[in-house]
């Protein structure tokens, strides 16, 4: 039973660590974030509702705000719209 507790522990802690590295700096939503070498600009949508599994969903909410387009990036799933700086 000890045994299984440390086998969850350790498990727990590592997707806890896998999650933290995955976001990565998430950008507070409604602020741009910019990416200068690209000339792209990211932005949280606010219409699309749910989680974001499907980039091509993304990006048909986003065009619909006045997006280039958008893409479901890392593990939290939520749709980030893109255009030109």
């Amino acid at each position: 039973m000890e045994g299984s507790r440390r086998v969850f522990s350790t498990v727990f802690i590592l997707v806890l660590l896998l999650v933290a590295i995955g976001t990565g700096p998430m950008v507070a939503e409604g602020k741009v974030a910019t990416k200068e070498k690209s000339g792209t600009c990211e932005s949280l949508s606010t219409k699309f509702k749910g989680f974001c599994f499907r980039s091509s969903s993304c990006a048909d909410a986003c065009q619909k705000e006045g997006f280039m387009g958008g893409k479901c990036p890392g593990f939290r799933l939520r749709c980030t719209c893109t255009k030109k700086c």
